[in-house]
C-alpha cells in the first residue's frame, strides 16, 4: 500500500510560479511511475504530466501545461516534484499526485494510489 500526500498549493497570482510536493510512503516508491493530475470545479479529472519509473526517466506533459510545467522526483527522499511556471488562471484546480498506472498512464482510472490533493488558485 503506498500514501501520497501532496503540498505546495496556494494562491499565486498570473505568471508566477508555484512547486508542489508529493511525499510517498510504503511500497517501492522507485519501481512506480508517478503522476500529477487536476480537477476543476464542475470539471473532470485531467492529467498534467508523468514521469517513469528510475528505469526510465522519461517524462510526459499535457499539451496546455507544456513548456510551463516540469515533473521531477527523488527517489531516495521518496518525493515526487511538480514545478509550475508562467501560471495562468485556468490551471486552477485541486492537483492530485499518483503512483502506479496500469495502460495508458493518462487516464485516471488507470492509477492505483492517489493523495488528497492540494488547492492551486492563480488570480488574473
Amino acid at each position: 500500500q503506498v500514501q501520497l500526500v501532496e503540498s505546495g498549493g496556494g494562491l499565486v497570482q498570473a505568471g508566477g510560479s508555484l512547486r508542489l510536493s508529493c511525499a510517498a510512503s510504503g511500497g517501492t516508491f522507485s519501481a512506480y511511475p508517478m503522476g500529477w493530475f487536476r480537477q476543476a470545479p464542475g470539471e473532470e479529472r485531467e492529467f498534467v504530466s508523468a514521469m517513469s519509473s528510475s528505469s526510465g526517466l522519461s517524462t510526459y506533459f499535457a499539451d496546455t501545461v507544456k513548456g510551463r510545467f516540469t515533473i521531477s522526483r527523488d527517489n531516495l527522499e521518496k518525493m515526487v516534484y511538480l514545478q509550475m511556471n508562467s501560471l495562468k488562471p485556468e490551471d486552477t484546480a485541486v492537483y492530485y499526485c499518483a503512483a502506479d498506472p496500469e495502460g495508458s498512464f493518462r487516464s485516471p482510472e488507470d492509477w492505483h494510489y492517489w493523495g488528497q490533493g492540494t488547492q492551486v488558485t492563480v488570480s488574473s
